[in-house]
């Protein structure tokens, strides 16, 4: 059985006293999870605060994208290692605003997974579709395609260091969200393209989903056999939405 992963991803928002009050209230709720694991993603100048807030407590934190690099003159990059220093363990990598704002490959991902694994950190992979490319009947094609530039890299034994997140681009920010049945079709996918390389790390890898869950969806979403928690963008900003989404996924362990 695969423990539940519910990861908050704060993307740029938050003042430093937003951060605290939000850091505070997810930690008040925290002895209510009793099953899922726990993790929140703040923007870097932040992470310091996560640091502090959350030691002691069962509450993991990470960071939102780390660079390719290990070090040197790359003026506004943040490695891995130095993620690490800040006792986080987790890294998004792959994010589709990563994708389409930064012009990230899937070889450029590949590396930054790479690293986070080296440097003893656990890489959220985000793997998903645009709006355009799921009419055009491309899901899987395009799913397929992040997922082995990270096969490709690493290979399969990277791949069991590392969560996947299925991200379709289309229900992210958007309100939209995909239909259990939808988002269950593509984390099934997701698996048996795994299971090809390793019937075991197929087994074992988690996968979440990650398109406007919220309390009202999570635990229908949950529910399917093949999604093993979320990637929680807006309702990770509000405590109690946050905590209401982890309890759904205590509900379906």
């Amino acid at each position: 059985m695969r423990q539940p992963l519910i990861a908050g991803n704060w993307k740029m928002n938050g003042s430093k006293a937003e951060t605290v009050e939000l850091l505070n209230g997810i930690k008040a709720g925290i002895d209510q999870i009793t099953t899922s694991e726990v993790a929140v993603c703040p923007p870097f100048p932040f992470l310091y605060l996560a640091e502090d807030i959350l030691q002691g407590t069962p509450i993991g934190h990470g960071a939102q994208d780390c660079s390719r690099e290990e070090n040197g003159a790359f003026t506004g990059q943040v490695s891995a290692a130095m993620l690490k220093d800040f006792g986080c363990t987790y890294v998004i990598v792959g994010h589709s605003e990563r994708r389409l704002f930064n012009g990230e490959t899937d070889a450029i991902i590949g590396r930054k997974y790479a690293l986070a694994v080296e440097h003893g950190l656990t890489p959220i992979l985000c793997v998903g579709e645009t709006l355009e490319e799921r009419e055009q009947g491309k899901t899987e094609e395009v799913v397929a395609r992040h997922l082995d530039g990270v096969l490709e890299s690493g290979g399969i034994d990277a791949l069991a260091k590392g969560v996947i997140a299925y991200e379709p681009v289309w229900a992210i920010g958007t309100g939209v969200t995909a239909t259990p049945e939808q988002a269950q079709e593509v984390h099934a996918f997701l698996r048996e393209r795994v299971a090809k390389k390793s019937a075991e790390v197929a087994q074992g890898v988690r996968i979440l989903y990650g398109g406007s869950m919220k309390p009202a969806n999570a635990s229908e979403l949950m529910a399917q056999a093949d999604i093993d928690g979320g990637l929680i963008g807006g309702a990770a900003l509000k405590a109690g939405d946050f905590l209401a989404i982890c309890k759904a996924g205590d509900a379906n362990a």
